[in-house]
């Protein structure tokens, strides 16, 4: 059976691939960390849109992938519809920041955005929070170098950037006026979610992409008669960037 593909500009995808590997566990898997060419985050929308088709095309090409999960919120926002369009017969998943689901889990309201500057500057995440801005209220927070300190295992620069990004977010608690929940807009950031936890404190509520995405992929793959139960579960890691750097996360993240 064809194996799904899994990319993103690095190591944050392996938190998706996670969530597909205990959602799917007989199904193979081909990751892609477009290492050598990130961070997308901080890029323009060409150059997302360009590193997105030649991955794409690898994956396809080399892989003969039977779907594929753009594990990496920039390249969804910038680039899935003109891949939906290129590979028609492809089943193709991309990740957003769950706003949705944070108005359900929300009590005040108030909700923090954690995201690179590309995906929230995005048409598609300004399309999504205009039909939700009257239902919350949204406080988006561009979290430069963040998801670069995440990929390069930094723990100091990692633990100064989270710092500075939930103190100018503003309040966190329970109370009127204060942020509740958070969405974790970047596929890195769940890696860091602990650091992020000493500012939120315990009540407030985090919101990864992982578990919603998983089910997704799930679901296409039961439509189209694709679904994989007889498989040893295999993983093939390949990297555009450092093999060791891929390998080490992938050992801490996944246990492979």
């Amino acid at each position: 059976m064809k194996p799904i593909g899994v990319f993103d500009s690095g190591v944050g995808g392996l938190s998706i691939l996670k969530a597909l590997r205990a959602r799917l566990p007989a199904e193979d898997f081909v990751y892609l960390a477009d290492a050598g060419f990130a961070p997308y985050g901080e890029r323009g929308d060409d150059y997302v849109i360009e590193r997105t088709r030649v991955v794409v095309d690898r994956l396809v090409r080399e892989h003969d992938v039977k779907a594929l999960v753009i594990a990496c919120n920039t390249a969804t926002a910038a680039a899935v519809q003109l891949m939906r369009t290129q590979y028609p017969g492809l089943i193709l998943v991309g990740v957003e920041p769950a706003l949705k689901p944070a108005i359900a889990l929300s009590r005040t309201r108030r909700i923090g955005v954690l995201g690179t500057r590309g995906t929230l500057a995005s048409a598609k995440i300004r399309v999504l929070h205009d039909s939700l801005k009257d239902q919350a209220d949204f406080v988006f927070m561009p979290c430069d170098g963040l998801a670069d300190a995440i990929q390069n295992d930094d723990t100091q620069q990692i633990t100064q950037l989270c710092a500075r990004y939930m103190q100018a977010l503003g309040t966190f608690g329970t109370e009127e006026g204060q942020i509740d929940t958070l969405v974790l807009g970047c596929t890195h950031y769940p890696f860091a979610q602990h650091h992020l936890a000493v500012h939120a404190g315990e009540n407030v509520k985090m919101i990864e992409t992982g578990e919603p995405v998983a089910r997704q992929t799930h679901r296409l793959l039961e439509t189209a008669g694709l679904l994989n139960t007889e498989g040893t579960g295999s993983v093939t890691l390949i990297t555009t960037g450092s093999p060791q750097a891929l390998v080490a996360a992938a050992h801490r993240w996944l246990g492979i």
